[in-house]
């Protein structure tokens, strides 16, 4: 395996952000966007990488990109290495397959999260309240229960460590003010609703998902990753039961072992077993083989 650590450490371009997964580096008129084997959960970012993960997640999320745009522009101005500046050549085999030339923009500060089925965080609101940011679902549900119409559950955009905080549609909208909120919201919605369609027409539920969105001058257009194991539920849908958690293509895996271990989401992380590293990888690889059809040579 052609694997990348935990740090990209591209000496010579400028590092201007390193978020859970993917470091920025600046290139003057766009940015380089390259994913790392990082895996976080519950926020807090693992201290053993998953190899390969990061070229599977931005082959998984140039899928997407290219799937959506006729919905939606994009950041992507390039997935190919060969296309990147001189001053990243001397890095090319470290970037082939992870990375993105991408446009410079302003990130929306929400996460735009949402849910078709109920699960996770929304499922622990709607034992507490029957409600998920303040969207009022019907009784009787059972945790992994399909929704009876996908619902947009906007959260903060914390910093590394920190839990993102779900909001409700007013506090969005008090945010990035209502006209735009109510942009995203209906993008997101459609956008989930194509991709989960299209995912189930492979065998993966697409249960939720997160999306971000930034403004290139007046025009919105849809960044970081798309309808990945990192930023979605994937289930399979011959093994889908509602009553309890599903088996996963995504990093739930991993946060069940957490919980298993009564580890209390707080950093530092603890270091992850051979075994769990090599099933993560296992889980995000297969994803990529439903999703696209191909395993990109990984």
């Amino acid at each position: 395996m052609n694997t990348l650590s935990s740090e990209t450490n591209l000496t010579g371009l400028d590092l201007v952000k390193q978020g859970k997964v993917r470091d920025i580096y600046d290139l003057g008129d766009a940015y380089l966007m390259v994913a790392s084997d990082r895996i976080s959960a519950f926020d807090v970012v693992m201290p053993a990488p998953i190899p390969d993960k990061g070229k599977i997640l931005n082959q998984i999320s140039l899928f997407w990109f290219d799937i959506m745009a006729d919905l939606v522009p994009n950041h992507v101005i390039s997935g190919r290495v060969e296309d990147l500046p001189d001053g990243c050549q001397p890095y090319a085999a470290y970037l082939q397959g992870r990375s993105m030339l991408v446009k410079k923009c302003t990130p929306l500060p929400i996460e735009c999260v949402v849910r078709g089925y109920i699960s996770g965080s929304g499922w622990q609101s709607y034992q507490k309240s029957r409600q998920v940011c303040g969207i009022k679902l019907p009784d009787g549900l059972q945790e992994s229960d399909r929704l009876p119409e996908p619902i947009f559950t906007p959260s903060t955009k914390e910093e590394v460590g920190t839990h993102d905080i779900n909001i409700d549609f007013e506090e969005a909208s008090r945010r990035i003010g209502r006209p735009l909120a109510e942009r995203v919201r209906d993008l997101s919605l459609t956008i989930y609703q194509k991709g989960a369609q299209l995912a189930l027409d492979k065998g993966i539920i697409i249960a939720d998902t997160k999306f971000e969105f930034g403004l290139d001058g007046e025009q919105l257009i849809l960044i970081d990753e798309v309808l990945t194991p990192d930023s979605s539920r994937f289930w399979p849908q011959d093994a889908y039961l509602p009553g309890g958690s599903q088996p996963s293509f995504d990093k739930q895996y991993l946060r069940d072992y957490l919980n298993a271990i009564g580890w209390d989401k707080k950093p530092p992380a603890p270091q992850l077993p051979d075994d769990v590293i090599a099933n993560t990888r296992s889980k995000y690889l297969e994803a990529l083989r439903f999703i696209t059809g191909s395993d990109h040579g990984i």
